[in-house]
């Protein structure tokens, strides 16, 4: 009978030090926090959790690819037109002082960067791109910068011991505009990609107040923006919430390395098992967000609207321009024309 005792005693011993382990494991992770937009919700690739919201959560978006390959336990609170209100109000509940990653991307939705883009989309002789710029350009250095500090002063309060990453924004553009729905001429792409440098500026300068990382994506993007051989960002597409968003190779191969460092402390190479494990964890994530539905629910997704050129506005600014709107040729050539005109009107300012 003593033989027994002992190897029940050596197997309950093995289980104790089996759960030990497990837990320790457990601790070590802790919780993982995605806040923020439609750039980390992963709206642009296509596949989004069953969570009973318009947030477009992908289980493709580098907080799945991220959490799936560390292990780590998430609560993917990122949505689709989420303003730096709209965190506060909907997102930072899930903060806690147990929390030990968050990541964050949110400034875009503020500055009214769809409503840019669909202004700057349209031909020159019809839109109000540089009027629009500048007004996001005047916003983002007088406004945004104390939304930004009131928010990830909040964040630090609620999560105190937490990693904090925030993210940035890709410049979309590399001097080709391929769809033939849009007008983006290239002085107008070169704005718009300012734009995006001085937005990504002031956010990096607003978390390194607060002690946050910083990641940007810039560099990671340089090569693989719209109409780019190898793209990471949709251009305009169907369905229109996609567009000028990154793809699933954008949140695979750009977000998911440049993010994961600061955040875990190694890089994620997203690998197809890790990509597949992601995917498995679909529903229950999506269960989990099935609970704050309610308050997704009151988030108004900010998406960029088609050119029409069939509106009033646009059929005046056509008679005006004397553009025939039947002709293609007609169109184009008054944008080069009214584009010519108002790049020259930029460098006289």
């Amino acid at each position: 009978m003593r033989p027994v005792r002992t190897l029940a005693t050596l197997a309950s011993l093995t289980l104790v030090s089996a759960l030990a382990v497990t837990d320790a494991g457990a601790a070590a992770t802790g919780g993982y926090v995605a806040l923020g937009d439609s750039y980390s919700s992963g709206t642009g690739t296509r596949d989004y959790l069953a969570d009973g919201t318009s947030c477009q959560r992908s289980a493709r978006a580098y907080p799945s690819i991220i959490a799936s390959a560390r292990g780590l336990d998430l609560n993917f609170r990122a949505c689709s037109g989420a303003t730096t209100a709209d965190v506060t109000s909907t997102q930072l509940s899930a903060l806690s002082t147990t929390t030990s990653r968050v990541s964050i991307s949110v400034g875009g939705n503020d500055a009214g960067f769809a409503d840019v883009l669909t202004e700057c989309a349209l031909p020159a002789w019809a839109s109000s791109c540089n009027a629009a710029i500048d007004k996001a350009t005047t916003f983002i250095n007088g406004t945004l910068p104390g939304r930004l500090s009131t928010l990830y002063g909040s964040i630090r309060a609620k999560a105190p011991d937490a990693t904090v990453v925030v993210v940035g924004y890709p410049r979309i553009f590399m001097g080709e505009d391929c769809n033939a729905l849009t007008w983006f001429s290239p002085t107008e792409q070169s704005r718009l990609n300012a734009t995006a440098d001085l937005l990504n500026s002031r956010i990096r300068t607003a978390a390194s107040a607060r002690g946050f990382a910083f990641a940007n994506p810039t560099s990671a993007f340089t090569g693989h923006a719209v109409c780019d051989d190898v793209e990471w960002l949709n251009g305009l597409s169907s369905p229109i919430s996609e567009s000028y968003h990154p793809n699933v190779a954008g949140h695979r191969s750009g977000y998911t390395p440049l993010v994961s460092t600061p955040l875990t402390g190694t890089t994620v190479r997203a690998t197809s098992t890790t990509v597949q494990r992601a995917d498995s964890l679909a529903g229950e994530q999506a269960q989990r967000q099935r609970g704050y539905a309610e308050q997704d629910r009151t988030i108004t997704p900010k998406r960029m609207r088609l050119p029409d050129l069939d509106s009033p506005r646009v059929r005046r600014a056509a008679e005006r321009a004397g553009v025939d709107l039947g002709s293609r040729r007609s169109i184009d050539a008054a944008d080069q024309t009214w584009s010519a005109r108002q790049s020259a009107a930029l460098v006289r300012r």
